[in-house]
């Protein structure tokens, strides 16, 4: 049988890659901190992933990472602190980069409760980002932590781009609002086929 390192780095990957998952499956945390700071975002990235999977990685570390230069490391930084509620995300919700935000918004969908600045902050982004895919993102997170708080911003968003349409019909799925049921009634005339369909299996 080949060595454990042989069969899960093959060949073709980098030196250095194969040095982090070797510090990996050795636990040895100090090689992976210096790789956490390398030069390479992506052997950074690869790094603090290999730090969480140890059980190794700080929240002072992910504080920290969240303010990586580099936006995959960021991204990247923000799917590994989602669970870690005590991690203050919501500024990355102003990030340059638009899959920041989108990830961010993610993030804080998948946190098992939200504050009031969250969701406000949430429903600004869903009805004044000027990237469909960012309303969109914050549109899901909105339907997700399911909080009369966003459903303005829901509503809001069966007025948009098709796409985002969609992402508002089955984001209005948790409410038991008089409001969510008449738009989902009247999505079911979306000139788009998918949006149509998102609400006849909601009604």
């Amino acid at each position: 049988m080949l060595p454990i390192l042989s069969r899960l780095a093959p060949p073709e990957m980098g030196v250095e890659r194969q040095a982090v998952m070797r510090a990996e499956i050795d636990v040895d945390i100090e090689r992976l901190r210096e790789f956490a700071d390398d030069a390479d975002p992506s052997i950074r990235r690869l790094a603090i992933s290999s730090l969480d999977r140890v059980g190794r990685l700080l929240d002072a570390d992910l504080r920290e990472i969240l303010k990586d230069p580099d936006r995959d490391v960021r991204c990247r930084a923000l799917e590994l602190a989602h669970r870690r509620t005590k991690i203050k995300l919501d500024d990355l919700l102003n990030d340059e980069d638009d899959l920041v935000v989108e990830t961010c918004c993610w993030a804080l969908g998948e946190r098992p409760q939200s504050s009031a600045s969250t969701r406000a902050s949430l429903a600004t982004i869903a009805t004044e980002h000027q990237v469909p895919i960012c309303r969109e993102a914050a549109i899901a997170a909105l339907g997700a932590i399911g909080h009369d708080d966003g459903l303005d911003a829901i509503l809001q968003g069966m007025d948009d781009k098709a796409t985002v349409r969609r992402r508002a019909v089955l984001a209005l799925a948790p409410f038991e609002d008089p409001r969510a049921a008449a738009a989902l009634k009247e999505a079911l005339n979306d000139r788009d086929r998918q949006v149509r369909q998102a609400a006849e299996d909601l009604l």
